[in-house]
């Protein structure tokens, strides 16, 4: 990318009446974002061949703000990526309708990573919660990292279970990098960012989480992922719009089993229905991938894992040796459980 093009294509991020593919289309066509800014909106709407549906354009109110928001991230050692650059992940470019900026903070995806969204409502049952801890726990065991959205529920047990294991997890928010909404969810991308992950948002920093831009917020979870997972979700989930995204991108969707019960699960039987896979754990969605599982079962406690106690005499020798293994590194206590990493 050409260095003159980094102010004018930072500008297009605040230019929310254009949509996504179209500000693609009008780099393309013009050769470069900067000549963007000469036009006029008629000018604008006889490219696009549509009239732009705005009250206000301000070219040189959109360059400032741009200029602003490199200060920003320069200040707060965040970064900023573009549609044409090496490093831009190569299956969210590949969508219909990709973002042309991405921010970010921690470190971008290698290009061969696999990746998977893990998703749901904000208020799980419990053995949903578990569920999604547990498989993205299991994922990161086998080397992929995990997607989601850092709100409070799924997304967030999602995060913890990839963390726990030491892997690599992507926070895709629908604000600012620099805006960690809820507040309960900062502690979780403090986490994410020690272990190497990322948080990213094509919102530049200091755009709040405004309502609209949730669901294309979702587009980037399903774009990042090869496969996207629900696991628990009712009726008009925010969740079950990643899964609409997830089909339209040609993405694996599954529906996770222990979503199903109650309204919680309304959403998720609704996808089973539709056709959706179930899966119970990591296994099924490798195997549609081609490849068999090679890390111990993730959970210790409760008949699973290497160190299962034989009995309540055992169970004191058997506590001391996971909190030895806890202190060690080897594995993860969470919600009554040891999950042991691979």
């Amino acid at each position: 990318m050409d260095e003159n093009e980094r102010l004018p294509l930072l500008g297009l991020s605040h230019v929310e009446f254009l949509r996504p593919r179209e500000k693609l289309a009008l780099v393309e066509m013009l050769g470069g974002a900067g000549r963007i800014f000469d036009l006029s909106l008629h000018d604008i709407g006889a490219l696009l061949g549509r009239r732009p549906v705005t009250k206000r354009w301000d070219p040189r109110e959109a360059l400032r703000q741009a200029a602003e928001t490199e200060k920003r991230l320069t200040a707060g050692g965040m970064g900023s990526i573009f549609y044409w650059d090496l490093a831009y992940p190569p299956l969210l470019r590949a969508i219909y309708d990709p973002p042309v900026a991405l921010f970010w903070r921690g470190s971008l995806p290698r290009a061969e990573m696999l990746l998977a969204g893990i998703v749901g409502t904000r208020l799980p049952t419990g053995s949903a919660r578990k569920a999604a801890f547990r498989l993205a726990f299991e994922l990161a065991c086998e080397g992929v990292g995990t997607v989601s959205g850092l709100a409070r529920g799924i997304d967030s047990e999602a995060h913890a279970g990839c963390i726990a294991a030491r892997g690599y997890t992507v926070a895709v928010l629908g604000s600012g990098i620099d805006i960690i909404s809820p507040s309960s969810s900062r502690t979780t991308a403090s986490a994410l960012l020690d272990e190497g992950g990322t948080i990213l948002s094509e919102y530049p920093p200091g755009i709040p989480p405004l309502k609209h831009h949730f669901p294309a917020r979702n587009r980037i979870i399903s774009g990042l992922s090869r496969s996207v997972v629900v696991v628990q979700a009712p009726d008009h989930s925010g969740a079950l719009i990643t899964a609409e995204y997830a089909l339209e991108q040609g993405r694996d969707l599954y529906v996770h089993a222990a979503g199903l019960a109650g309204s919680a699960g309304n959403g998720t039987r609704g996808l089973a229905d539709a056709g959706a896979p179930l899966v119970t754990g990591c296994a099924e969605i490798l195997a549609d991938w081609g490849r068999a599982p090679h890390a111990v079962p993730a959970a210790g406690l409760g008949g699973h894992g290497p160190e299962t106690p034989q009995s309540a005499s055992a169970a004191g020798p058997a506590l001391a040796r996971r909190l030895r293994a806890e202190i060690e590194g080897s594995c993860a206590l969470a919600g009554g459980e040891t999950y042991w990493r691979r």
